[in-house]
């Protein structure tokens, strides 16, 4: 394996671990989850997974020389589908296209960060809603480059007990 091929597999690893830990935070979320604002000028969590449908679809389509706008679509699981989709893109644009002077590092500090940044906004907005996910260690998560559909493993090792005592419990 080159060391190209090693950069390329772990971005798609990096994907697939966006895919996994977006899929955690939405998972059986209740109706009102997808409009839910924190405050005035935070993004509500369809808004967000449209933007991060926006930052990867941009990251391929440089990947391809081309332009992304994403607009946002009327319904919370369209656009949840759509994010599954634009990272199969991505996806596959990184295990077959140049580098150019877009490098795997530089898709890395950007688009790749920024989507796991958003990632975990979504997890705190549950949290926010009143509707928080479990934690769980994320080193034994099932999580295989690759795979960035939206049919996401449950928990692997959840961790109940992660909190002491005296903090806030879930």
């Amino acid at each position: 394996m080159t060391d190209n091929d090693a950069e390329r597999r772990l971005l798609q690893h990096y994907l697939a671990a966006i895919a996994y830990r977006t899929q955690k935070a939405i998972r059986d979320a209740p109706p009102e989850y997808a409009v839910y604002r924190a405050g005035p000028g935070v993004r509500t969590p369809h808004q967000l997974v449209r933007h991060m449908s926006d930052v990867l679809g941009y990251a391929a389509a440089l990947l391809r020389g081309e332009r992304w706008r994403a607009s946002l679509l009327p319904a919370f699981e369209e656009e949840v589908a759509r994010f599954h989709h634009v990272l199969e893109d991505l996806n596959t644009a990184i295990a077959t296209a140049g580098f150019a002077d877009l490098t795997p590092a530089r898709l890395l500090q950007g688009p790749l960060a920024d989507a796991m940044s958003h990632a975990g906004q979504l997890a705190l907005l549950r949290r926010l809603s009143g509707s928080p996910i479990p934690p769980e260690n994320f080193i034994q998560a099932d999580v295989r480059a690759g795979h960035v559909g939206p049919d996401q493993s449950l928990p692997a090792s959840p961790d109940p007990e992660w909190y002491r005592a005296e903090d806030e419990p879930y």
